[in-house]
């Protein structure tokens, strides 16, 4: 299981929103380039980045920090936020990225998921994000009332086969992951996730690696580690254990 280390970029700064608000958010570094390099210089193995101004506007906002990123950073990066096009998906593989995460165009536009399973496959990832179980949209801004197993059970009948999970009301709250929901979802995944929201120390980590959930493929992890909760070799070691 993979430490995700997450850098979420707003107004070209490195934040954390408390539970998906833009209005809840926390300035941790000026510059997301210096975010990242910190994690690498902790001993990342992969990075978790976010436009939250281009999953706030539906198209990337921070394409010259990501291109930074990339160019300063031997690991693999997967990008999330405002990726609602082909042309926003080729534009983030050009910046050198690793991994393309969509959201609400997959949701939305059938014709746009066809063409990303069909273009990139394995190097596409789709993030179903979830309030009290239920789906959000538009950049978490927008809650259906569509439970998120329904949801996947339909994008994994239309070809997808990698996820990102998120539970939104624990996401920057420090308030321990939500085992409950996470083994209901790795009992409707067929391929792999990756899982995000609320941890908040070593030992949630490894409540998450002793449920030997054999799918969940990986942890994304941000609050906690910019307050300094724990260290990226205790969290691997807690993962691997």
């Amino acid at each position: 299981m993979i430490l995700y280390p997450a850098v979420d970029i707003l107004g070209g700064k490195a934040v954390r929103l408390a539970q998906g608000r833009f209005d809840a958010q926390t300035v941790y570094d000026s510059d997301p380039l210096r975010a990242a390099q910190e994690w690498v210089d902790g001993g990342a193995q992969a990075l978790h980045v976010v436009d939250l101004d281009g999953a706030r506007s539906g198209a990337p906002g921070n394409l010259d920090h990501i291109c930074r990123i990339c160019d300063a950073v031997s690991l693999p990066v997967q990008l999330g936020g405002g990726i609602r096009t082909i042309a926003a998906a080729r534009d983030a593989f050009a910046a050198g990225v690793d991994r393309v995460i969509i959201g609400t165009a997959a949701l939305t536009d059938p014709s746009f998921l066809d063409q990303m399973v069909a273009t990139y496959g394995q190097k596409m990832l789709v993030s179903v994000d979830a309030r009290a179980g239920l789906v959000a949209t538009a950049g978490w801004t927008q809650t259906t009332n569509v439970e998120a197993k329904v949801v996947i059970e339909d994008l994994q009948g239309r070809g997808v086969t990698n996820f990102v999970y998120s539970s939104i009301e624990r996401d920057g709250m420090l308030a321990g992951p939500d085992l409950a929901e996470i083994a209901a979802v790795a009992q409707v995944i067929t391929g792999s996730f990756i899982y995000s929201g609320g941890v908040a120390s070593v030992d949630d980590l490894a409540a998450l690696a002793r449920a030997e959930h054999d799918n969940l493929s990986g942890v994304i992890v941000g609050t906690a580690l910019f307050e300094g909760r724990f260290t990226i070799a205790d969290g691997r070691a807690a993962l691997a254990a």
